[in-house]
C-alpha cells in the first residue's frame, strides 16, 4: 500500500527505517459464534471443533482435494488453502508477501460455514527479527485483532442508535453538538456528512507534541478543510470525520466512547471479545496466546493489543476511527446485525429505517477523491463502504457494504448471498509495507462468489 495515507496519519514511524531488513478475560469457548464451527492452523496440526450444519455444508472432498472439516461447507477448505498460500514460505521464511496469519468466518443464512484460522498471530519480535520457533504465537479461531479503520462502522452504529433516539439529527450542523468545531467553512459540515466522507476534512489530524488530551482533542476538532474543499461536494475518505463523530457519540450519551460500546452495543449483544484497549480486559493467559501483533518497527516497538493507528494512540487508544479490537465471530455478528435490519438474535439494536439509511449509496453523483485507489468511487452509505470490487472481489454489487482497516482487518455482507464475511489478517506484522492486503481480500470474495449462490 502507498506511503501517503500512513504518513498523513502520523503514523509515527521515523524509528522504522533504520530498524527495517526486509513496521480481564471472559473465558469465552472457541468458537461460540452462531455454530461454533472452527478450523484451526498451527503448523501442520489441524484440529476441527463441532459444527452446527448448515444448508451449504457438505462432507464430500472440495475441489483442493481436502475434506472439510465437520459441519462446514465444502468450500471451508478452499478457503483455508487460498489463505495458507499468502503465508510465509517456511517457518524460516523472513518476509512474507500476504501476513503471519489469518482469520476467516463465513456466515450464511445466518449460519457459520467456515471458520479457519492460518498461521501465527506472533512472529515477528521488535527491530523487526524473526522469533524463534518456541517464541511464537500460534493464530486460533478466537485471535483478537486490532480492527484499525473498521472501527468506523462501529462508531457509525453508535452514533446513529443516537438518531434514533431524538438526540442526533443527521442533518444538523456538527458545530450543534460541538461549539468547538471550529474552523473556515466547517459551519456547514452536516453531521451525515461526517459519516459519508463528504465533509472536505483531511484524512488525519496533527496531535503530537501538545500537552493533554484536552489538547489533543481540541486540535482534532479544530482541524481545517482540506484545500478547496466544498462540504458535500466530494467523497474524500477521512479519518478526522469519525474521530469527530465519536466525540458527538460521546457528547450526547455523556459516556467515554468505550463505555458507550458496552452499553449500546457490545453489551447487548454479548459480544465479550470486543472493545478498546484490549490489554486492560485479557488475563495475562489471554494476553499471551490470543493478541494478535501487528508492526514490529515502530517507534513504540512491538506492538500487540496496542493499537496500530498513532493518532487513536495519542489519543488514549480510544477514538471514533480506530481502536477497536475484536475476534472475527463477534466481527461476523455485527455484519449480521446489519443484515439483519438491526436485530441480533431477537433484539432490536438499531431501527430497521436506519439501516436501510445506513446501506443506502447516499454519494451518488459525487466524485470521490483517493490516490491510493484511483479504482475507488464514492459510494458510501453511513460509515460503510458499498460496491467497491477492489476489496470485494466478484461479491461486490450495489447492494454489498462493508470496510476495511489498515492494519488488515476486512468486512463484507453481501445481502443477496446473506453472506457475511470477517476476514482478518495481520498483515502490518512486522511491516506494514511489505504487502497490499486487497488482492487476498479481493480473492476471498471471488472463491465465495463462485461457491455461495
Amino acid at each position: 500500500m502507498p506511503i501517503a495515507r500512513r504518513t498523513l496519519l502520523g503514523a509515527g514511524l521515523a524509528a522504522a527505517t533504520s530498524a527495517v531488513t526486509g513496521c480481564g478475560d471472559h473465558g469465552a469457548a472457541v468458537g461460540d459464534g452462531p455454530t461454533g464451527a472452527v478450523t484451526t492452523d498451527a503448523g501442520n496440526r489441524v484440529g476441527f471443533g463441532a459444527a452446527g450444519q448448515s444448508p451449504a455444508a457438505s462432507g464430500a472432498p472440495s475441489p483442493s482435494g481436502v475434506a472439510p472439516p465437520a459441519g462446514q461447507a465444502r468450500y471451508a477448505a478452499d478457503v483455508t488453502a487460498l489463505l495458507r498460500r499468502h503465508l510465509p514460505g517456511t517457518p524460516q521464511t523472513v518476509q512474507h508477501k500476504g501476513f503471519p496469519g489469518a482469520v476467516a468466518v463465513v456466515l450464511v443464512g445466518g449460519k457459520t460455514t467456515v471458520h479457519t484460522a492460518v498461521g501465527e498471530a506472533l512472529r515477528y519480535g521488535a527491530g523487526p527479527r524473526l522469533l524463534p520457533a518456541n517464541q511464537r504465537v500460534a493464530m486460533r479461531p478466537d485471535s483478537v485483532f486490532d480492527l484499525a479503520s473498521v472501527t468506523k462502522v462501529y462508531t457509525a452504529i453508535l452514533l446513529l442508535q443516537q438518531v434514533d433516539r431524538g438526540r442526533v439529527e443527521l442533518g444538523a450542523p456538527v458545530r450543534d453538538y460541538l461549539p468547538g468545531f471550529t474552523g473556515a467553512g466547517k459551519d456547514r459540515i452536516t453531521v451525515e456528512m461526517l459519516l459519508t466522507h463528504t465533509s472536505g476534512l483531511p484524512v488525519g489530524a496533527k496531535v503530537t507534541g501538545l500537552p493533554d488530551n484536552a489538547a489533543r482533542w481540541n486540535a482534532v476538532l479544530a482541524t481545517p478543510l482540506v484545500s478547496g474543499a466544498v462540504p458535500g461536494d466530494t467523497f474524500r475518505y477521512s479519518s478526522v470525520g469519525l474521530m469527530v463523530a465519536g466525540r458527538i457519540v460521546e457528547k450526547v450519551t455523556g459516556q467515554r466512547l468505550d463505555r458507550a460500546l458496552t452499553t449500546n452495543l457490545t453489551g447487548p449483544m454479548g459480544l465479550r471479545d470486543t472493545g478498546f484497549n484490549p490489554t486492560t480486559r485479557l488475563s495475562a493467559g489471554a494476553r499471551a496466546t490470543r493478541l494478535v501483533a501487528t508492526d514490529a518497527r515502530s517507534s513504540r516497538g512491538l506492538l500487540r493489543g496496542t493499537v496500530h493507528d498513532d493518532v487513536a494512540n495519542h489519543l488514549g487508544g480510544i477514538a471514533g476511527h480506530a481502536g477497536i479490537f475484536a475476534t472475527a465471530t463477534d466481527l461476523a455478528a455485527v455484519g449480521q446485525l446489519l443484515l439483519d435490519g438491526g436485530t441480533y438474535r431477537g433484539r432490536r439494536i438499531l431501527a430497521a429505517a436506519t439501516v436501510r439509511r445506513m446501506l443506502t449509496n447516499l454519494n451518488a453523483g459525487k466524485p470521490a477523491v483517493d490516490p491510493e485507489r484511483p479504482r475507488r468511487t464514492s459510494a458510501h452509505g453511513l460509515g460503510v463502504v458499498l460496491d467497491q470490487p477492489w476489496f470485494m472481489g466478484a461479491l461486490a454489487s450495489a447492494r454489498t457494504f462493508g470496510h476495511t482497516g489498515f492494519a488488515g482487518p476486512s468486512l463484507l455482507v453481501d445481502p443477496g448471498r446473506e453472506l457475511v464475511l470477517a476476514l482478518l489478517t495481520n498483515r502490518a506484522h512486522p511491516n506494514w509495507s511489505w504487502a497490499n492486503p486487497d488482492p487476498v481480500r479481493a480473492a476471498v470474495g471471488d472463491l465465495l462468489a463462485a461457491k455461495v449462490r
